[in-house]
């Protein structure tokens, strides 16, 4: 339990407090909000004007890049034009390869971001053998690369940012741990090792990686680590890196961050979306504020120890009833329970389409498996592709109880054993869980567990159940109802709630219950995906920009997507330029990254295949890659009819 407090009730993390200008970070403080800008740092004019709407959209500190000695310079041309405009904001200099802007940038703003994977390292993607020796030499050299900026730091009381990014590990970390959470925690400690040397601790670290999973498991590891080897608590600066724009951006950053929060861990959020900064503070706060000061902790028994590895995926083993469990992907029910009367049409919100001139049904990718009717008998004939769960009292009475699939509750449950049944639903609250139906459980082969939490903050509920019921084979469902929220709120908090437990192993389904059919929907499917356990649709890996983009990043990926959305599982990735890429889109199939003014290299995996490729031609270049792969499939009439029903 040495990352996190408490794994029932909320506890924040005891740290370090960090001075950063007049700003102060730490677990005696609020959790800071801040963004990145993506104006190009020569820009000064462009880059005051920028930075300030961050400032008024709630950042608390902005970070400008500062690829080289010359934007370094230029930092204090940016810094003086907000003090004269009465902004107090810290400034955050982000450097990667250049030590000599970071020894610059140190003595000019408040705080420095290096890099452990570039700053004194280069990645070729080579595989080194090292003895222990010649290891220590190596660490011997970055000692003397990365001790000035130390001392540069302690002297003008400027905070460093130990950032570590699983897509830029050095080749020599990756020869020593791999491409693993282990990997960039002990890249981080490397650095850290040095500074506490020095007794320099003004120090932030973060964990990032545009997989939420990897993410996850990398922070909870520092903290253990950081225990372990007896150093400092330092603050956590949490944020998923190229998390994406739209939904798909919200739920990644929401699932790793979000998963965090509720251990305690994280001083400071950035939510790196593709769109505009300052779109992305309101992002951060409104994580967050379910955390300050309190969530507010409920009535939940207490784990002394984890049935499971929180620092390493591994899904429940579970039976396989029906299409459910065992090695099948998790399903997504779609609850219309609400609804009085189920017309044809409904079935749109939820990826089935009737085609009236053919006379028939057809699905897109993101098509539940099963709708929820409650007490509601739908009437007419369902797709092949979608089963129908109805109430055990509707069902009971229900002329085709064969092609029907009852759901019991914890008051008829035991119902089910006097009915022959090969496959049924048993919904209960987290509460409702008690030794008679864990034995009801244990010895039925064809009961599915629907899960459902009826708390505000429901991953430490469901999991205080997932250790409870963790040796047992039942497949679950896991269940929220989310009522008078925003799309945006149902995004955010469903990825927190539910998508932690997915990214921990537990869940073999997903039904998430709101107004809006359509987006909860696609939120089930695209939380799924985010945790890595069932691809339904073509994912995008793209970086947030800032001032080193070397294109529209925002309109590239609006046209990649339109061309490439229907294949479905590809990984593609975006990135603005070359410190993104080719490493942090580290598990992409195919890589767009920015090497030059409208220059574009195209990369399969993390190996360059075309370089500097005229921006104009560079998507049709992308395509006829995927093509020579094999990997290409024309959109359907069918589909691209689908997309405009």
């Amino acid at each position: 339990m040495s990352y996190c407090d408490s794994f029932s009730h909320y506890a924040r993390r005891k740290t370090n407090q960090v001075k950063i200008g007049d700003l102060w970070m730490g677990s005696d403080f609020p959790i800071r909000v801040q963004s990145m800008t993506t104006i190009d740092t020569m820009d000064t004019q462009g880059s005051i004007a920028q930075s300030i709407r961050m400032i008024e959209s709630g950042c608390e500190l902005v970070r400008i890049t500062a690829p080289s000695v010359k934007e370094a310079q230029n930092l204090e041309n940016i810094k003086n034009g907000l003090r004269e405009a009465g902004f107090n904001t810290p400034l955050v200099a982000d450097i990667h390869f250049t030590p000599n802007a970071a020894e610059l940038a140190a003595r000019i703003v408040e705080k420095v971001r290096v890099n452990p994977g570039n700053y004194a390292d280069k990645k070729r993607f080579e595989v080194i053998e090292y003895t222990d020796a010649s290891y220590q030499d190596e660490l011997n050299r970055i000692r003397d690369r990365f001790l000035p900026l130390v001392k540069i730091c302690k002297e003008y009381g400027t905070a460093m940012r130990i950032g570590t990014n699983h897509g830029s590990l050095s080749d020599r970390i990756l020869s020593r741990y791999g491409d693993t959470p282990k990997g960039m925690v002990e890249s981080a400690l490397e650095f850290l090792k040095i500074c506490e040397d020095e007794n320099y601790f003004n120090i932030v670290i973060s964990m990032k990686s545009s997989n939420p999973q990897v993410m996850v498991q990398a922070y909870r590891l520092l903290c253990q680590r950081l225990e372990e080897e007896k150093m400092k608590p330092y603050p956590l600066h949490l944020g998923v890196t190229e998390a994406g724009e739209g939904e798909d951006g919200r739920i990644k950053s929401s699932m790793g961050i979000g998963t965090l929060l509720e251990d305690g861990l994280g001083d400071t959020v950035r939510v790196s979306l593709t769109e505009d900064p300052e779109f992305e503070a309101p992002v951060a706060r409104k994580l967050i504020d379910r955390y300050s000061p309190n969530p507010g902790n409920f009535d939940l028994e207490e784990i002394s120890e984890l049935k499971y590895d929180s620092f390493s995926y591994k899904r429940r083993k579970t039976s396989e009833t029906g299409i459910m469990g065992g090695h099948l992907v998790p399903r997504v029910i779609a609850d219309f329970s609400d609804n009085q009367n189920i017309k044809i049409e409904d079935l749109k919100a939820i990826g089935h389409f009737y085609l009236p001139l053919p006379d028939k049904w057809a699905m897109n990718d993101l098509g539940a498996d099963f709708i929820y009717s409650g007490k509601n008998q739908i009437d007419f004939m369902l797709p092949n592709g979608l089963k129908e769960i109805l109430d055990f009292e509707a069902w009971e009475n229900h002329p085709d109880q064969k092609n029907k699939i009852p759901l019991f509750d914890i008051h008829n449950y035991k119902n089910a054993s006097a009915n022959n049944l090969v496959q049924f639903f048993v919904k209960i609250k987290t509460g409702e869980i008690d030794s008679d139906l864990l034995s009801f459980l244990e010895n039925s082969n064809q009961a599915i567990l629907i899960l459902e939490s009826e708390r505000p903050n429901a991953y430490p509920d469901f999991r205080v159940v997932y250790n409870k019921i963790y040796d047992l084979k039942t497949p679950v469902i896991l269940s929220k109802k989310y009522t008078n929220f925003s799309d945006e709120d149902l995004q955010l908090f469903a990825a927190t709630d539910l998508g932690g437990c997915f990214i921990d192993g537990f869940g073999d389904g997903i039904m998430i219950s709101a107004e809006n059919k359509t987006v909860a929907n696609s939120l089930a499917f695209g939380i799924l995906q985010a945790a890595r356990t069932r691809m339904s649709k073509t994912e995008y890996i793209s970086c947030p920009s800032c001032g080193r983009t070397l294109f529209d990043l925002q309109e590239t990926t609006a046209m990649i997507r339109k061309r490439t959305d229907h294949l479905k599982g590809i990984k593609i990735g975006i990135m603005g330029c070359i410190v993104n890429g080719p490493g942090e889109m580290a598990d992409a199939d195919y890589g767009y990254v920015g090497i030059g003014k409208d220059k574009i290299s195209l990369y399969r995996g993390q190996e360059v295949v075309k370089r500097s490729v005229n921006s104009q031609n560079a998507v049709e270049e992308l395509i006829e890659l995927i093509k020579e792969d094999g990997k290409w499939i024309e959109p359907s009439a069918e589909n691209e009819l689908l997309k405009t029903l």
